[in-house]
């Protein structure tokens, strides 16, 4: 063996060997997925382990880090039964002294969960966009991993603000939920100069037949717009909208063009990989709680690898900090807002079969981080 050769080969070997952790750092890293069992929709399609699967893709990706770090990610799962106590659940596992805990829960369920834990886990959230949690009702434990709906709102407008689709005509539907977006359109409607010229509320039925026939053209007989939003988050009928209206115009918001964490058309960034690596462990597509319990458990796998702590208390301070970067195949490293616990992140604009763009778009600035420029800043949130 040459000699130049021969001395690379040691200085290899040398680091490698000095990069060994000693048997005794091992360490058995915890963590608990708890969720709810829900009851089966009629005739939508339904995916009863959305979430966890996203979870245990994560778990594969920190045990394949913990191999050369001699760190093991365990996952424990809490599938609560329709009509089970989650409360009682949740309490199990801070009495066995887990600390760190992804929630696929409603956003009472997790306000619930958070009063009882008082500080002693770090809960992810990967179900809820509830704006309050990171607005005003400041949860002190949790750390959010889907978009809010004002991130949302906020990415749609800017893109309306691109294409200079200014003018708006607003459905909302019935439930809470979708008053809750509504607000959260208005709000981003203000924030970027756009104009509502027009609002209604859904009061017609849900039957498709008589809805597509007679129902939509009249009730969209309004004064001219730009694009239409809707606001149905249950999906009971702006499906139904989309070529339908009186005038031809684009349909966004939670059905047509619809802000996302993820979508299956997204390939760019190596999201490809992620994509493909899922479908062939899950044998379906990736949702978007799927992608959110995925960042959840490699957030920590993160924190773990570079503190080597275990606790809440230091993940929680690492994840918070500015040293924390995450790899989330969307073109930027994603880190949590330190006042609210939100996750910074792009947002994907995509309608049924294909992936328009993602925001923030190119144009919208922030002093400190221009993920910043979705949903709630600092100085508009009472979090600390």
């Amino acid at each position: 063996m040459p000699t130049r050769l021969f001395s690379f080969f040691i200085l290899i070997l040398s680091l490698v060997c000095s990069t060994q952790v000693p048997a005794s750092d091992h360490q058995d890293i915890k963590i608990a997925y708890i969720t709810q069992e829900q009851q089966v929709p009629a005739l939508e399609p339904f995916v009863a382990d959305k979430g966890l699967q996203g979870a245990l893709l994560g778990l594969k990706d920190s045990n394949t880090t913990g191999q050369f770090t001699d760190q093991n990610y365990l996952l424990e799962q809490v599938i609560v039964p329709i009509g089970g106590d989650v409360k009682a659940a949740f309490t199990e596992l801070l009495t066995q002294g887990v600390q760190l805990i992804v929630v696929n829960l409603a956003a009472a369920q997790l306000e619930q969960l958070d009063q009882i834990n008082k500080n002693q886990a770090l809960l992810f959230d990967v179900a809820t966009r509830t704006d309050a949690f990171r607005h005003k009702q400041c949860l002190s434990n949790v750390l959010h991993l889907l978009p809010s709906r004002a991130m949302r709102a906020d990415a749609l407008a800017q893109y309306m603000l691109k294409k200079r689709w200014n003018r708006w005509f607003l459905v909302q539907g019935n439930t809470p939920e979708d008053a809750l977006y509504a607000q959260a359109i208005k709000r981003s409607a203000k924030r970027f100069g756009m104009k509502i010229v027009a609002e209604k509320k859904w009061l017609h039925t849900y039957d498709a037949r008589r809805t597509a026939q007679s129902d939509i053209p009249v009730f969209t007989q309004v004064d001219d717009y730009d694009v239409l939003i809707v606001a149905d988050e249950q999906g009971l009928f702006g499906e139904y909208i989309s070529y339908r209206t009186w005038l031809p115009r684009p349909v966004i918001g939670t059905q047509g063009l619809v802000a996302t964490a993820w979508h299956r058309t997204h390939e760019q960034w190596g999201a490809v990989q992620i994509q493909n690596r899922f479908k062939a462990m899950a044998s379906r597509q990736m949702q978007e709680q799927d992608y959110a319990a995925y960042l959840a458990v490699r957030a920590i796998g993160e924190a773990v690898t570079r503190t080597r702590a275990m606790d809440a208390v230091s993940i929680k301070a690492y994840l918070l900090s500015a040293d924390f970067k995450l790899q989330g195949y969307k073109g930027r490293p994603l880190s949590f807002r330190s006042w609210n616990g939100q996750l910074r992140q792009p947002v994907l604009l995509a309608a049924p079969t294909s992936l328009v763009t993602a925001a923030p778009l190119e144009g919208f600035l922030h002093p400190n981080n221009e993920l910043d420029s979705l949903g709630y800043d600092q100085p508009e949130t009472q979090c600390q």
